[in-house]
């Protein structure tokens, strides 16, 4: 089984993490940068963590025989913080970067006019760029917050198909699903999906325009979810093929998009080896 993990904070994770997720079949991953937890307090401390992931990061993951992608923006979170808001005019620097796959995350957090603000003027870059979006939708009032980002997404004159809203469930599935645009879940403890949700979702709505992802960050989280959905999907009848498209060929199509993508690096680099190459149980597991 391979899997591609497209929504995963690594930066948050350990190198013990790296070495069960590439255990586990992770050759690839995207980072979306986030709320950090901690509230940043001007641009600079953005400028400091995107460069950390287009450099500091990617090295870390190669160590381990893993893949590491981004995409960056002005979160929903802080894009209500006057402090950061002209982090917005920072961006461009960043999203021709190789390993830059797309503008994300942007959405709605609390659904403020400065979201609406920092939103519509990062879908105008992206439409500028040609660059997919990875689209956060609110915890709160999910079903309302959904349909919102959809009609932002529509005026925005963006392709559907360059658009990624994560994070849906069994109440919002249907409306992206309608629309165009490719969608995301998090299986990921208590607040969003599991494992046979997801199946579930996936026997009603197909294997097409679906990426599944941990969305592990700093919180109560688990970076090898993605790796039991493939087997819960193998369980209930789905044949490989189902379970590499979902896993894999799925978010490599959808981030392709971008021209930007690395896949392979670790061969590329000459990294792949010492830690894992070697290693004959993990080789069996791939």
């Amino acid at each position: 089984m391979r899997i591609f993990d497209p929504h995963i904070h690594m930066t948050s994770r350990t190198t013990d993490d790296y070495e069960h997720m590439y255990a586990a079949g992770v050759r690839a991953v995207v980072e979306p940068a986030f709320w950090l937890g901690q509230p940043r307090t001007g641009v600079a401390s953005f400028v400091d963590y995107f460069d950390s992931l287009i450099g500091w990061e990617r090295f870390r993951a190669s160590q381990f025989g893993i893949s590491h992608n981004c995409t960056i923006a002005l979160n929903p979170k802080e894009a209500n913080d006057p402090r950061c808001v002209e982090v917005l005019d920072v961006l461009p620097r960043y999203l021709g970067k190789n390993g830059v796959v797309a503008v994300g995350e942007i959405g709605y957090d609390s659904m403020t006019p400065a979201e609406d603000e920092a939103f519509t003027r990062q879908l105008a870059l992206a439409v500028e760029r040609s660059l997919p979006v990875l689209v956060h939708t609110p915890h709160r009032d999910k079903s309302v917050g959904t349909r919102r980002t959809l009609d932002v997404v529509r005026e925005s004159g963006i392709d559907p198909g360059a658009v990624l809203v994560d994070h849906l469930n069994e109440v919002t599935v249907r409306m992206v699903a309608d629309s165009g645009c490719w969608m995301g879940f998090s299986i990921y403890p208590d607040t969003k999906m599991d494992e046979h949700r997801m199946v579930a979702v996936l026997k009603e709505y197909g294997t097409a325009r679906v990426l599944v992802n941990s969305a592990a960050d700093w919180g109560r989280s688990d970076p090898l979810t993605t790796h039991r959905v493939g087997m819960a999907m193998l369980e209930a009848g789905f044949g490989d093929a189902d379970v590499d498209r979902v896993l894999w060929r799925n978010p490599v199509e959808f981030y392709r998009r971008s021209g930007h993508l690395i896949l392979g690096q670790e061969r590329e680099a000459g990294a792949e080896g010492a830690l894992h190459e070697g290693n004959s149980v993990l080789r069996g597991q791939s």
